[in-house]
């Protein structure tokens, strides 16, 4: 008679006074069946695919372990069933043990059967969709030889099958064995690399790469404390992709300068590098061998950039490897290596010195050179700005917005001064001083050329009621750069004898703020101090993972840039039910909206009272940092909550319209419609607050006082006469029914977000979109500057943070009571509803 223990066999094979493996059948997962692959090294290596099934884990071994290519049939064989604890295991299983050898969880997450599972496991063909970290989509295991009476003992071979969907990939092209080796978990790959530097990752050539921004400091690290420091190259950042014969130069700002220095590009082909990212420093040498930035910008107005040189320092992507995890010294190792296969003469790596910080600044001032860098020599490479890598100057110096000019005075032509500008953490140029030396006669005539292009009656400076005090000037729009040094900043903040260094071109105005000095361990938009300890302590797996092809951003940078608005973004997700938009391979892939609580928990997650919603599993709130960025580690996107909190549950908080323009519509009609809604909801006395959705439209939020008059329905119905009365006084812009073929030219002002467990996308969070867009909190004063589409984006947004949650600053003390609003616009609700 067969054993009513499903362990008896996993139990019987092994002594648990020896081995740590777990003996326990523990509690199910949850409402949704987990899944793991542990890779085992044991005496014949393979992979253990196990599935929650009727309280154990099935379980198969698969000698060569799952393949992505729906066309390889990778055989493996049933075996006993294990504990649910095992899903969980990672170590050393001891000689003359079962199964002796190294185990780590490789992949793990929940499945999903297509029918019923008993029945087609019993059947011997089980088909199911993977929603893991690794593997995604759908698979099918099919029992060879068997039939409804096998039994696991009995080993009966199996085939496991990728199915054909947007998860697979040809084996020649991608093996996810290879290129992802480690465990989920934080215990290291236990296979041979094949010759791959331990820490770099097999991976495609991403389209863009954001480079690694250094942070100005005024104190130096001494190189015993593991930092090299380089020259601070006076020229323009330049980030050059190379495949097979294509090489592409990018500016920072990812504008391709390819087709402006041709012989460069030549030159960077000829290197020999099949497949690449460099990353350096263009320059223009004068006579004595050192940076002139004069020089290097009159190259790019029309004297040629024959003579460029490209001192390049770091290489993040080398031959379909990513080597951004790797230690500094070793990519640069790499980069030498790579330089001198067929060195080229515009070609130059950028030395290190191990001299101190203070003598290699001391000789950089005495040859008139802008400062140096200085590098953790262990740092692994990130893009943005980041303390591993500072800056530090040998004067003041930086750029400046232009907006505006003098008239010139004497004999001299063209123009007098340059009226300097930097923008504000609002946003606002903000007057800084003028320069009126450093200009040679050519250069004040092309100045006042391209000057005269863009001059303006409006003057561009927000103080002073838009006009610098003392200071008479032609106003010209903020579009050009110019880098200036100078003595030092007047208490005021203008700057003290600047002397025109030349033009930029390679950073956007808007990016323009002053330079503040940071301490090595402080960043310029840091996490704050809880979020830095919970970034430090998580393990983010796959971090070098493109989420964004358009944008080139990793998943490790997804949950930094949560780890920098957690501050901010908390207020607007605790005690709130929260439901998450999962991207496991990117924002192009399949995504996942969950709402309550799945088999694969969150680390921090707080699960709600199920009698909030009941019949359902429990629903989720984010309470803290931890859970934030654990949530982010298993490729949450974006962060949506519901218009109540788990305090008053049936009855809103808040009421949202979310402005959906449809085709045809400009950006210009969503600014003019979002102020007529505010108009709207003035009449009525029902204060609002603005933000962008980070995608095309935007999200008017009307604070509410809860009541148990108002639940739900109430507050649905009354948003729904709201936008059925503004789509009838203004019906040439506004439509009251949703769906595509409604929306055409018009605008619908979405009010289904007001419907019991409708949700909205949190203020700081990102979008699943092309770009990453961020919804952001603005003040109703700043719309008309705003721009179409995302505005702010996972790239940009870090100018922002500055302001933070300012513009909603009164949105606590601004709670609404509807029945006056109600009243006014003959709005009642259904009796059963009062």
């Amino acid at each position: 008679m067969p054993s009513r223990d499903p362990l008896e066999g996993y139990r019987a094979k092994r002594d648990f006074s020896r081995t740590p493996e777990p003996a326990d059948l523990a509690a199910p997962s949850g409402a949704t069946p987990g899944f793991v692959v542990q890779k085992h090294a044991a005496r014949s290596p393979h992979y253990d695919f196990r599935l929650e099934l009727q309280g154990t884990l099935k379980s198969w071994a698969i000698p060569k372990g799952p393949s992505l290519d729906p066309a390889v049939k990778r055989m493996g064989v049933q075996v006993e069933d294990h504990p649910l604890a095992y899903a969980t295991f990672e170590g050393r299983i001891p000689p003359k043990q079962y199964g002796a050898g190294e185990v780590i969880v490789w992949d793990r997450g929940f499945w999903t059967p297509v029918g019923d599972p008993v029945q087609g496991l019993a059947q011997g063909k089980l088909k199911f969709a993977l929603h893991g970290e690794k593997l995604q989509g759908g698979w099918t295991l099919v029992r060879m030889h068997g039939s409804a009476d096998h039994a696991p003992e009995k080993h009966e071979p199996w085939l496991l099958i990728k199915e054909k969907d947007e998860f697979a990939r040809p084996a020649n092209e991608f093996d996810v064995l290879k290129a992802l080796p480690d465990s989920v978990l934080g215990g290291p790959a236990r296979q041979d690399s094949g010759g791959i530097p331990q820490g770099a990752v097999a991976a495609p050539l991403p389209p863009a790469l954001a480079p690694q921004l250094a942070t100005l400091a005024n104190q130096a690290p001494d190189t015993a404390q593991g930092w090299v420091y380089e020259i601070k190259f006076d020229g323009y950042r330049l980030l050059t992709r190379i495949e097979a014969s294509s090489v592409r130069c990018f500016t920072r700002n990812r504008h391709d300068w390819t087709a402006k220095m041709p012989a460069l590009a030549k030159a960077i082909a000829q290197l020999g590098i099949d497949a690449g990212w460099l990353d350096g420093e263009i320059v223009l040498l004068n006579d004595q061998g050192l940076p002139d930035f004069g020089a290097l910008q009159n190259a790019f107005d029309g004297a040629g950039t024959a003579r460029l040189v490209y001192y390049v320092f770091d290489l993040p992507f080398y031959d379909g490897l990513d080597l951004r995890p790797l230690p500094l010294t070793q990519r640069r190792d790499m980069l030498l290596a790579a330089l001198t296969r067929n060195p080229q003469d515009n070609i130059r790596f950028s030395e290190a010195f191990e001299q101190s910080p203070q003598d290699l600044l001391a000789a950089a001032r005495q040859l008139g050179l802008e400062g140096v860098i200085g590098k953790r020599r262990q740092a692994p490479y990130s893009s943005g700005r980041s303390t591993d890598w500072i800056k530090l100057k040998t004067g003041l110096r930086q750029a400046f917005v232009i907006g505006g000019y003098t008239a010139p005075k004497g004999s001299r032509t063209g123009l007098g001064a340059l009226l300097l500008g930097l923008h504000d953490a609002r946003g606002k140029l903000r007057y800084a001083g003028n320069v009126g030396t450093g200009f040679s006669d050519k250069t004040l005539q092309a100045l006042s050329t391209r000057l005269a292009r863009l001059h303006t009656a409006r003057s561009p400076f927000a103080d002073l009621a838009g006009r610098p005090a003392g200071v008479q000037g032609q106003w010209v729009k903020p579009r050009l750069l110019a880098e200036v040094a100078f003595a030092d900043w007047t208490g005021s903040g203008r700057i003290r004898h600047g002397v025109f260094q030349g033009l930029r071109a390679d950073k956007p105005p808007t990016a323009i703020v002053r330079e503040t000095v940071a301490p090595p361990q402080a960043a310029a938009a840091s996490p704050g101090s809880a979020a830095l300890k919970s970034l430090r302590s998580l393990r983010i797996t796959h971090g070098d993972r493109v989420i964004d092809k358009t944008s080139g951003f990793t998943k490790q940078q997804g949950v930094e840039h949560y780890a920098a608005v957690a501050a901010l973004m908390l207020p607007h997700l605790k005690a709130r039910p929260v439901s998450l938009v999962r991207a496991p391979s990117g924002i192009t892939g399949q995504l996942f909206f969950q709402k309550h609580a799945e088999a694969s928990s969150i680390p921090g997650i707080r699960l709600l009272d199920p009698a909030l919603d009941p019949g359902h599993a429990p629903l989720l709130e984010i309470p803290s940092v931890a859970a934030l960025l654990a949530a982010a580690q298993v490729n949450v996107i974006e962060f949506h909550t519901w218009n109540a909190t788990d305090r008053a549950i049936r009855h809103p908080d808040r009421m949202t319209f979310d402005l959906d323009p449809g085709e045809g519509v400009g950006w210009a009609q969503v600014q003019e419609a979002a102020l007529l809604v505010k108009t709207m909801l003035d009449e009525l006395d029902l204060a609002s607050f603005l933000k962008t959705s980070g995608g095309k439209g935007l999200h008017v939020v009307v604070p509410l006082r809860p009541s148990s008059a108002h639940d739900f329905d109430t507050v649905k119905d009354f948003s729904h006469a709201l936008v059925t009365h503004l789509a009838r006084i203004v019906p040439q812009r506004f439509v009251a029914k949703s769906g595509p073929k409604n929306r055409i030219d018009k605008i619908f002002v979405d009010y289904l977000r007001n419907g019991f467990g409708a949700t909205t996308v949190s203020a700081w969070s990102l979008r699943a979109r092309p770009g990453l867009g961020v919804s952001v909190p603005v003040a109703w004063d700043e719309l008309a500057s705003l721009t179409g589409g995302a505005h702010w984006t996972a790239r940009s947004v870090a100018a922002r943070l500055a302001i933070g949650n300012t513009p909603w600053s009164g949105y606590a003390s601004s709670r609404n009571r509807l029945s006056a609003a109600m009243k006014q616009l003959g709005f009642k609700a259904p009796a059963s509803r009062r």
